[in-house]
């Protein structure tokens, strides 16, 4: 571990100005066993440490589920932890921001036929700016939190890294993080391992020390998004057809946002003859209200044309060359880096995979990453288009079938 405080810079061990004792930093702290280290440790190492922990939802079962964060159970584990290493700990209602910030958009992303992430949306539109905001009011030099990532002094201002602990990377999740929020964050965790990380609770005795990890979305408690779906959008969704690549239709449906690109099962077409070929859905039609089925080649998708993309690498985005630059992209969260072209465009941007990835759907991310095994974070931006070098053939006039982009 780094000396807290360099006498020659006069820099803490946070990359700040001061001794860690005059230097008060706020932490988001969840309930779980991540920010509840990153809480103690930094009041280990002797900073002014202030706990703020959000209500984002407090429904139902999910107050006392396992595994979910922000309700109720949760927020009582992050105050006992609180109290347990002594330091002021405030709790802030957000649930209104946050169905309004989160839970509709992820709402009428399904409704849309896409596949959102409303991890990233919660740290782009509620912690990272408003509970940061907060932070600053009271005074903090820096927000941190319990996130597997690192952050690191660079010669344009801080960078964003993936963490020592590639199996808990949340880099993904994260890419939309500003260098004007990079220079406020900290990340604590960003250079131990989850196993220590939990060791490390063991040893300084936390309450949560034990508690399972965060497994599904927050605000869905029972596992199934159409619950939240329907209710926050009754009717939106209209039922429509099951069309095969080919033109056939072989069924209907009840509404496209109970399905995502990839899936598999749950499709109720049945298979006519013993040797009929597996069929996933690989495009939503939300205009026709038609789900396209077909074989798993159709899923493979080599070219992304990306929308609102936050850039964390030297220089300005517009000043990429034209002819673009190689990048490793990530295009699920659970998926190493691949090779990637990545080129601006008038709007937003384009990512060339070198070999195809399966099962990459609208309203997912794109993230960049320094190619050649590098750890930088150079940004990322939302899939607004994924297309495949496999020729569709659904029956529609040819000027349709250009415009929808199935094919390059």
């Amino acid at each position: 571990m780094r000396d807290l405080f360099d006498e020659k810079t006069g820099l803490n061990s946070l990359d700040l100005p001061g001794r860690p004792e005059e230097t008060r930093v706020v932490v988001a702290m969840s309930g779980g066993v991540d920010s509840s280290v990153t809480a103690a440790l930094l009041k280990e190492q002797g900073y002014d440490v202030v706990g703020i922990t959000m209500q984002l939802y407090d429904h139902g079962a999910a107050v006392s589920r396992k595994g979910a964060c922000c309700a109720g159970q949760d927020i009582h584990d992050a105050r006992r932890v609180a109290e347990q290493i002594g330091i002021p700990h405030y709790v802030l209602d957000y649930e209104d921001r946050f169905r309004r910030a989160v839970m509709e958009d992820f709402a009428d992303s399904y409704v849309a036929g896409e596949t959102p992430i409303p991890c990233v949306r919660c740290n782009e539109r509620v912690k990272f700016r408003d509970l940061l905001d907060t932070a600053r009011d009271l005074g903090a030099a820096a927000m941190a939190t319990g996130h597997y990532i690192a952050s690191r002094a660079g010669k344009s201002g801080r960078e964003l890294h993936r963490p020592a602990d590639t199996d808990r990377d949340q880099s993904y999740f994260l890419f939309t993080t500003t260098r004007e929020q990079l220079d406020f964050l900290r990340f604590p965790l960003g250079d131990l391992t989850k196993p220590e990380a939990r060791a490390m609770a063991e040893r300084m005795g936390l309450a949560v020390a034990a508690k399972p990890d965060s497994q599904d979305i927050c605000f869905v408690p029972s596992g199934r998004y159409t619950t939240i779906v329907d209710r926050l959008r009754p009717g939106a969704s209209e039922p429509g057809e099951i069309v095969h690549l080919d033109g056939r239709v072989l069924g209907r449906h009840e509404g496209i946002a109970r399905y995502t690109i990839g899936q598999r099962r749950g499709l109720g077409l049945g298979a006519s003859e013993p040797e009929s070929e597996p069929l996933f859905v690989v495009r939503l039609e939300p205009a026709r209200r038609r789900v396209i089925v077909g074989p798993r080649e159709a899923l493979e998708t080599h070219r992304l044309t990306l929308r609102d993309v936050n850039w964390l690498g030297d220089g300005a985005f517009d000043a990429l060359p034209e002819a673009g630059i190689e990048i490793a992209a990530k295009v699920r969260s659970t998926r190493p880096p691949v090779a990637a072209r990545l080129k601006r465009t008038a709007d937003g941007a384009t990512v060339e995979l070198d070999a195809g990835e399966d099962g990459v759907a609208a309203g997912q991310a794109c993230v960049f990453y320094d190619p050649a095994g590098g750890t930088r974070v150079l940004g990322g931006g939302w899939i607004a288009r994924a297309e495949s070098r496999w020729q569709l053939h659904v029956a529609e006039p040819e000027s349709e079938r250009f415009a929808a982009g199935t094919a390059f």
